[in-house]
């Protein structure tokens, strides 16, 4: 898993906040900063997550699962889609961005299919709080990152559930050999205030 430090977080998410910034305020797209890391340049999956600052609700959450692009241009990009085109809200205003919205920067791992021989026990290949799920049947597709497992009180088979209703199947379709469960890491960086101090966000198994 390709190392990503403070100071790495801190630029994806001060890029982040000024590419949704800039979109709400003149609808222009910026352009990666000059002179980030290499490693900023690499493909990368990556998800944009906002959330309101007064009560910690989701606002928005866009991403690329998979190394698609450079990680520094592809922040940009879902940032700006979780401000105005995620589907479950309405577009975010420039005055609730800059009063009462908290982001949040992902980094992913490529992910990698999980191997068994019996579905059932898929739960036991599962770390939560560490790793995220993407459940996949013919044209259904469903994602959860890692954060979300630990934000909702979720065990291994309960993420699986949420998984699969989030691809729009049955809860239980995971136990069915026609289902593809991959499992990924993130990296993750996030606002402890509007416009203030980024954090790394730790896993289950960093505060063991």
């Amino acid at each position: 898993m390709e190392a990503y430090t403070l100071e790495d977080g801190r630029i994806l998410v001060q890029t982040a906040r000024e590419a949704v910034h800039t979109w709400l305020q003149r609808a222009v797209m910026i352009n990666p900063p000059p002179q980030v890391p290499e490693k900023l340049h690499r493909k990368s999956g990556v998800f944009v997550t906002l959330n309101r600052f007064d009560n910690g609700s989701l606002r928005g959450c866009i991403g690329y699962p998979t190394p698609v692009k450079p990680l520094i241009q592809a922040t940009i990009e879902v940032a700006i889609e979780a401000a105005t085109s995620d589907p479950r809200f309405p577009p975010v205003t420039l005055k609730e961005f800059e009063e009462n919205i908290v982001v949040e920067v992902s980094v992913l791992t490529p992910p990698v299919e999980i191997q068994v021989s019996n579905p059932k026990d898929l739960p036991k290949q599962i770390q939560v709080g560490v790793d995220g799920l993407i459940v996949e049947k013919n044209w259904a597709k469903g994602l959860l990152l890692p954060q979300v497992a630990t934000e909702w009180g979720m065990d291994a088979e309960e993420f699986l559930c949420h998984c699969c209703l989030k691809a729009g199947l049955p809860p239980d379709e995971w136990t069915s050999r026609s289902v593809k469960v991959s499992k990924f890491q993130a990296h993750i960086f996030k606002e402890k205030s509007p416009r203030g101090e980024v954090v790394r966000r730790e896993s289950v198994a960093e505060r063991r």
